[in-house]
């Protein structure tokens, strides 16, 4: 399980998906966190680029992809980006908030759990 996660420069969830400025990239293994990596993905300038909400998601998902992640949790997220990310699979965790690391752990619980 590769999880993904808007974070703030306080390690709490960020409150935007697709706004987000760093993101966090989390592996699973054996039910816990074994490797955390941050990115400042710029999300949040690109959000609002003129060549429209289609190269907005294409940078998303080219990351997400890139990064092989299988899951992604947030506060917020628009229909667009929730179906983008349904048609590539990937597990959506909405409502996060708090400590982001805390977070993913309360998701990789759930995943276990069923």
């Amino acid at each position: 399980m590769v999880i993904c996660i808007p974070v703030d420069e306080a390690g709490q969830v960020g409150p935007h998906w697709g706004r987000a400025a760093r993101v966090a990239v989390a592996a699973v293994a054996d039910g816990a966190v074994s490797d955390w990596q941050e990115f400042d993905v710029g999300w949040d300038a690109s959000h609002d680029d003129p060549a429209g909400h289609g190269a907005h998601h294409a940078r998303i998902v080219r990351f997400l992809r890139e990064h092989g992640v299988d899951t992604v949790v947030a506060g917020g997220m628009g229909p667009g980006m929730v179906n983008t990310l349904g048609k590539m699979g990937i597990d959506i965790y909405h409502g996060a908030a708090g400590d982001a690391r805390a977070v993913v752990e309360q998701v990789i619980g759930l995943s276990e759990n069923g």
